[in-house]
């Protein structure tokens, strides 16, 4: 038998080594160790600001006013311009260099003594002397609440009057200094007026070195011209000129500026409006007339010496031409950076009819008392409430457009009339008999008599009564251009064509009449002090 040879098995295949991967160990939690919290410092919690209320239209802005703790003042010679401000404000005090009211108007303080002082050149001078005075300090002080600003407004103030209204912890309501004289100056008005579309007297801004000159670059205006130099009241920097010897007497102040207002001079009635540049838009108050240049009232030419407003003194036209005007120039203010209060002359050619800007007052004026009481401002409440409310750092809406349509219409206006009168003769006397300010009244036979003590205009209820504002007091100096006082009357002052009235002349006959004085001796003349008050603009 043969024998099969044996196959041999193959070997078995290696098996693949797999390598398995480390398991990770798990680490092993530290047993927590707790650590003694440190304790928390008390915080203390800021009170939340209670948003405030925003108020909306003239009742609840009124009330605001009712209700107001703030301190507010208006700080000036005399408390003219704002007269009765108090009783639409809670906590507002006049402080005035003069005291107008011999003690007896509850919110007016005066010093009661006299601080020495250099010769005051301005209102400038006499609102610095009294912010560092100290009795008004102390008042000031006293009335302080907290770290709170007390508020102040000025009728003239500088860039002084401001670090010293600071230092005592007032924050001035109106624009800077240097805003208000920039745009005070009549040079730059016209050229705000050409940027928002007002127009105004044919014009050129020029230096003018001579009469020759003068000639030449107003040539396009005529001859018979109107010249103003920058700044100052118009009744002491507007001069007529249509000859050389007109120049002549002048030269020296026009030479003088680099620049002046040379204007061809029209046949116009004078006329005035106040506004106040609001947050949301110009509210614009009526047009009024104005009274300039009477000589029973004034020394001065163009000066200027009361205001009347009344329903009929306009036409429909007019007054809506000048409201338009007024508006566009304070949305143009705006548009410059200011706000608040501010008031324009308006020029009306009787020629042919048309309206042209005369000049800006960036500020509260002498015209502000008619304003703030006519009864369009009763009514709603007075223009310089909305001036002051842009300062009072609360929110308000307001229609200006509403407003001002009410506020131009003839039914809200009534007729009330102001004259300021001036010491109009070239000489100097002490005055030993000085009227009470109040309520006079004059009888048929055109005698007066102090009738009631009164701190309003309001108060009087009749043509035959006037109130007066009495401003040189026995022991004063009158001499020419000194402020005598103001007399508000109801009823119109001037005739239809432009003179003064009767009753208006009788007036001021008898008011001149209350006065006495007597005429400084030589040596006393001489040892005299000038006036420190009347020889320059206080209204």
């Amino acid at each position: 038998m043969s024998k099969k040879k044996a196959k041999a098995k193959p070997a078995p295949k290696a098996s693949k080594q797999v390598r398995k991967k480390p398991v990770a160990k798990k680490p092993v939690a530290k047993k927590a160790v707790r650590k003694k919290a440190a304790p928390k410092k008390a915080v203390a919690k800021k009170p939340a600001v209670k948003p405030k209320k925003i108020l909306r239209g003239i009742p609840d802005i009124r009330r605001f006013f009712y209700s107001n703790d703030t301190p507010i003042y208006f700080i000036s010679a005399t408390n003219f311009n704002l007269l009765g401000a108090d009783e639409w404000i809670r906590g507002f005090k006049f402080i005035c260099y003069i005291e107008c009211f011999d003690g007896d108007h509850p919110n007016v303080f005066s010093p009661s003594e006299e601080a020495p002082h250099d010769q005051f050149e301005s209102i400038e001078d006499i609102n610095n002397y009294l912010l560092e005075h100290k009795e008004v300090i102390d008042f000031i002080e006293s009335r302080r609440k907290g770290k709170e600003k007390s508020k102040a407004m000025f009728l003239m103030f500088d860039e002084r009057t401001e670090k010293l209204a600071k230092a005592r912890g007032l924050e001035v309501c109106f624009p800077p200094a240097k805003m208000r004289s920039f745009m005070d100056n009549k040079v730059n008005t016209n050229r705000i007026a050409e940027r928002a579309g007002v127009p105004c007297v044919p014009y050129v801004l020029s230096k003018v070195r001579s009469y020759k000159h003068l000639c030449k670059v107003s040539a396009e205006l005529g001859t018979d011209l109107v010249v103003q130099t920058p700044f100052g009241d118009s009744g002491h920097t507007t001069f007529f000129i249509a000859s050389e010897a007109d120049f002549d007497k002048h030269a020296d102040e026009i030479v003088a500026e680099k620049e002046v207002k040379v204007m061809k001079r029209i046949n116009c009635k004078g006329s005035a409006i106040e506004a106040c540049v609001t947050r949301h838009g110009t509210v614009v108050a009526p047009l009024m007339t104005e009274l300039v240049g009477f000589k029973e009232l004034t020394p001065y030419k163009g000066g200027w010496c009361g205001n009347e407003i009344y329903p009929g003194a306009f036409t429909r036209k007019l007054r809506k031409q000048a409201s338009e005007y007024t508006r566009l120039f304070g949305d143009q203010l705006r548009e410059e950076g200011y706000k608040g209060y501010f008031e324009l002359d308006f020029l009306i050619d009787q020629d042919n009819g048309e309206i042209y800007l005369g000049e800006l007052n960036p500020r509260i004026t002498g015209a502000s008392s008619i304003t703030n009481h006519a009864l369009f401002a009763l009514a709603d409440m007075p223009l310089f409430l909305f001036h002051l409310l842009e300062w009072m750092d609360h929110p308000y809406t307001l229609n200006t457009n509403v407003i001002n349509r009410r506020w131009n219409k003839p039914e809200n206006c009534d007729s009330w009339g102001q004259l300021i009168l001036k010491h109009t003769t070239d000489d100097i006397r002490l005055v030993t008999k000085a009227p009470r300010s109040g309520i006079w009244r004059m009888d048929d036979a055109g005698k007066l008599t102090f009738n009631r003590m009164d701190t309003h205009r309001r108060a009087v209820e009749t043509e035959a009564e006037a109130f007066f504002l009495r401003i040189t007091r026995k022991g004063d100096h009158l001499y020419e251009g000194a402020d005598v006082g103001i007399l508000v009357m109801r009823g119109r002052l001037m005739t239809d064509d432009g003179q003064l009235s009767e009753r208006a002349r009788a007036w001021i006959e008898a008011i001149h009449g209350m006065y006495k004085s007597a005429p400084l001796k030589p040596l006393e003349l001489a040892a005299s002090r000038e006036s420190e008050i009347a020889s320059f603009k206080m209204m």
